[in-house]
């Protein structure tokens, strides 16, 4: 059994006992979260049900395990012949949701 989420504007694929990385903070560790927006879900019977574009009254339940940080981005831009040189970067901050249950 399986679901596809969508979590803050990117398409995950889940299943239950799955981490997940979803972008941003959305709550503190231990706490329970609900996506509520399923587009696609795969029952025990093996029948795929596609929403347009969600699925009616589907829902993954999740908890929130920790946040992580994703690798350093480098940005660097440089114009010839003019000495002009500019390094900044990030890291994105991650929360880890493990699932729980996919109630379709």
């Amino acid at each position: 059994m399986f679901a596809i989420i969508q979590a803050r504007g990117h398409q995950v694929k889940v299943s239950p006992g799955s981490l997940v990385e979803v972008d941003g903070t959305i709550g503190t560790a231990g706490e329970s979260i609900t996506f509520d927006q399923v587009l696609l879900v795969e029952k025990a019977a093996g029948v795929v049900v596609a929403g347009a574009p969600f699925v009616a009254g589907a829902k993954v339940v999740g908890e929130v395990t920790g946040e992580t940080r994703g690798p350093k981005l480098r940005v660097f831009k440089k114009k010839r012949r003019k000495g002009f040189r500019k390094t900044r970067g990030h890291r994105s901050v991650f929360t880890q949701v493990r699932i729980t249950d996919i109630q379709a």
